[in-house]
């Protein structure tokens, strides 16, 4: 159960709020439990999906490379929560097959066969692990896969915003509400006995 309350608050006449959640069902099946976590802060919950949504949208990197880079952070950070989110996106929200998603999430870079997204990706994994160890030939191999300065940066925010993501969702314990076989192919999680079911109608065409 999470540690701070779930505002479930739909019925908002914040026209801001009711666009974030209008455009987060829309990729992903569903308001996710982690904005009602964020909905106890909701001038911060703005400001920081405002902050997101820029980042996915105004740089160099494509959408189906930022969920990559979403799922590698996340399961190298041990957040269940926000792997299940970001495979979820891919999945669902962008129409990847879900084969490839579940290889992707349980091989990571070893599986991927783009040159670009396995740069990006080897660059996101190291900034995460150890941004000091970042040197002048893994920034000259990612202008080699065509990012500029902007790019670069974009990036480098990109994996601390994830990051950020993932400390407040495992702090608070938000409950999981994606599907089980996400954080069972990431995590070879097993339910607890009593424990609910994620939502397996996430990701899920009817």
């Amino acid at each position: 159960m999470a540690r701070v309350a779930l505002v479930k608050s739909e019925g908002t006449n914040d026209p801001v709020i009711q666009e974030i959640f209008g455009r987060v069902t829309r990729h992903e099946g569903a308001v996710p439990n982690h904005f009602y976590v964020e909905m106890n802060f909701p001038e911060f919950f703005k400001a920081k999906l405002g902050a997101t949504r820029i980042l996915w949208q105004l740089g160099e990197l494509s959408i189906p490379e930022i969920q990559h880079v979403g799922i590698a952070v996340s399961k190298a950070n041990g957040c269940a929560y926000c792997t299940g989110a970001f495979c979820t996106i891919l999945n669902y929200g962008l129409q990847t097959d879900e084969a490839y998603v579940r290889d992707f999430v349980s091989g990571g870079v070893d599986v991927v066969q783009d040159q670009r997204l396995k740069t990006i990706l080897t660059f996101a994994l190291k900034v995460n692990a150890d941004p000091r160890a970042v040197t002048d030939a893994d920034i000259a191999a990612l202008r080699g896969i065509g990012l500029t300065d902007k790019g670069v940066v974009q990036l480098v925010h990109m994996v601390s915003d994830f990051a950020a993501y993932n400390r407040l969702n495992l702090a608070l314990q938000t409950d999981y509400d994606y599907q089980d076989m996400w954080r069972q192919v990431a995590f070879g999680w097993e339910r607890r006995p009593g424990e609910p079911e994620g939502d397996n109608t996430r990701g899920v065409r009817r």
